[in-house]
C-alpha cells in the first residue's frame, strides 16, 4: 500500500498550481498529515527507481517545514534511514542527537503523529519562511538576522531589539583624565578621579518600517530603524568622591539598511549597505560640554559562519565656532573604521575594530574577546557572554576625544535580544 502510495506522489509531482498551494498550509492540518508524509519516506527506497529527483528533494523539503523540533527529527531519521543522502539539508547551526538504533519505522511514524506540529511557509524563490523564529531562526547568517534582510530572517516593525551590546564590566587604565579640556572652553576643575571604574552600557533599537525599496518576490527586505546608546563611566571605586558617574555618553541615531547579496572574491558575501544620522553628545554644561552630529554610510560582508567585516565612515555636520564644543574631534575620533569578527567556534568569537583618519596620528583600536555562557532561544546558542576588551587611543568616551589612554576591561555583556 505504501509503495502505491509513493508511486502515485511521484506520478502526480509537478510544478502546477496545486502543487503551489499544497505549499500554503492550511490553519486545518491534522497531525495525521505528518505521519502520512513520513510514511512516504518509509516507501521512499522502493519508489526511488521511478521517482524523478524533484519528488526526493520535496520529501526531506517537507521534514525541513516542520520546526518543531520533535518532529522535525523524527521525520528526517526516518528519510536519512530509508536511503542514501542525495541532497544536504538547508545549513543549520543545530545538530539533532543521534536517533535510537533500537527505534522502529512505525514507532517513529506514531511518535510523530503525536507530537505538536509547526509547519513553515515556502514560498517560490525565497526558502522556508518559518512562521516562528524569524530573527532568532539559527538557518539565517547572523548578519541576515541582526538586520532582519530576508522574509525568513524578519522580527516585524515596532519590536524591542538589543544594538549594540548590553554590558557590564570592570575597567582599569593607564591613565584617566581628571581635567578635561577642549580648544575654545576654560579648564574644567581637576577632579581626584582613580584609574578603576565600571563601564555600563545601555542599546536597543526598534525596524520602524520594511519592504521601502524591496519587493516581497526579492527575498530581501530594506529596513528604517531608530537606536539608543548609553554609556557611562562610573566611579564605583572611589569612595572619596562619593562614588560619582564621571561621564555618561548619548547617542540616538536613525539608519537606513538595504540587503544585498553579491559575490566576492575569496568566497565572501557582499550582505548590506546603508547610511544613517547619529547625535552623540554628554549632556552636560560648560566647560565639559561635548557634542556632535555626524552622517555615515555602512557596509558588510562574510564568510560563511567564521567570518564577518564591517566598514563605517561618516562626515561630520559642520556647525559655527562659538557652539563647537569639541573643535577637531573628527581628527581625533577618526572618520571611518573597520570592525573584523572571527567565530573560532560555537563558544567564542575574536573582535578587532580600528578608527582613524587617514593621514593623522591620532584614532583607537579595541581587540574584544567574547565567550558564550548557557544556552539560549529554542535550544540554540546564548546571547550571553563573558566580554574582554583592550582599547588604546583617543575617545574611549566623549569627554577623553583629546585624552589617549589604553584600559582593560571585563565584564558580561548581552547581545542582540
Amino acid at each position: 500500500m505504501l509503495r502505491q502510495y509513493s508511486t502515485e506522489a511521484a506520478r502526480q509531482h509537478r510544478p502546477d498550481t496545486a502543487m503551489a498551494r499544497s505549499l500554503t498550509p492550511s490553519p486545518r492540518l491534522h497531525w495525521t498529515s505528518l505521519a502520512t508524509a513520513l510514511a512516504t519516506l518509509t516507501a521512499l527506497p522502493a519508489a526511488q527507481a521511478q521517482a524523478p529527483a524533484a519528488v526526493r528533494e520535496e520529501a526531506w523539503r517537507q521534514c525541513a517545514a516542520t520546526t518543531d523540533n520533535q518532529a522535525r527529527l523524527a521525520c528526517f531519521d526516518t528519510w536519512a534511514q530509508q536511503q542514501q543522502p542525495l541532497t544536504p539539508p538547508p545549513a543549520s547551526t543545530w545538530q539533532a542527537p543521534a536517533a535510537s538504533a533500537s527505534q522502529q519505522p512505525e514507532a517513529v511514524l506514531q511518535q510523530a503523529a503525536n507530537a505538536p506540529m509547526v509547519q513553515a511557509d515556502v514560498l517560490p524563490g525565497q526558502g522556508l519562511v518559518p512562521t516562528n523564529g524569524g530573527c532568532r531562526d539559527p538557518r539565517y547568517s547572523e548578519i541576515s538576522r541582526f538586520f532582519e534582510l530576508e522574509p525568513g530572517s524578519d522580527c516585524g516593525t515596532f519590536t524591542f531589539r538589543g544594538y549594540k551590546p548590553l554590558s557590564v564590566s570592570v575597567l582599569r587604565s593607564d591613565h584617566i583624565n581628571q581635567q578635561p579640556s577642549s580648544p575654545g572652553k576654560e579648564p574644567a576643575p581637576v577632579r581626584d578621579y582613580q584609574p578603576q571604574e565600571m563601564r555600563i552600557q545601555l542599546s536597543a533599537r526598534t525596524k520602524i518600517a520594511s519592504g521601502l525599496l524591496t519587493d516581497s518576490s526579492s527575498g530581501r527586505k530594506d529596513s528604517v530603524w531608530v537606536g539608543y546608546t548609553q554609556q557611562s563611566f562610573w566611579q564605583v571605586f572611589n569612595p572619596d568622591l562619593s562614588r560619582p558617574f564621571r561621564t555618561t555618553d548619548h547617542e540616538p541615531e536613525i539608519f537606513y539598511v538595504y540587503p544585498t547579496d553579491a559575490a566576492l572574491p575569496g568566497g565572501w558575501r557582499w550582505r548590506y549597505s546603508g547610511a544613517g544620522m547619529v547625535h552623540h553628545s554628554n549632556g552636560q554644561s560648560d566647560p565639559l560640554s561635548r557634542s556632535w552630529n555626524r552622517w555615515y554610510v555602512m557596509t558588510g560582508a562574510e564568510l560563511g559562519h567564521r567570518w564577518q567585516v564591517h566598514a563605517k565612515l561618516w562626515k561630520r555636520m559642520s556647525e559655527s565656532t562659538p557652539d563647537d564644543d569639541n573643535p577637531g574631534i573628527q581628527n581625533y575620533w577618526g572618520r571611518g573604521e573597520v570592525k573584523l569578527l572571527w567565530n573560532v567556534n560555537d563558544a567564542n568569537t575574536l573582535g578587532l575594530t580600528a578608527r582613524g583618519s587617514l593621514g593623522k596620528g591620532y584614532g583607537s583600536g579595541r581587540l574584544e574577546w567574547l565567550r558564550t555562557i548557557g544556552s539560549g532561544w529554542n535550544g540554540g546558542k546564548s546571547n550571553l557572554r563573558l566580554h574582554v576588551q583592550l582599547f588604546s587611543g583617543y575617545g574611549e568616551s566623549l569627554i577623553d576625544y583629546n585624552s589617549k589612554r589604553t584600559s582593560l576591561a571585563v565584564g558580561l555583556s548581552l547581545l542582540d535580544f
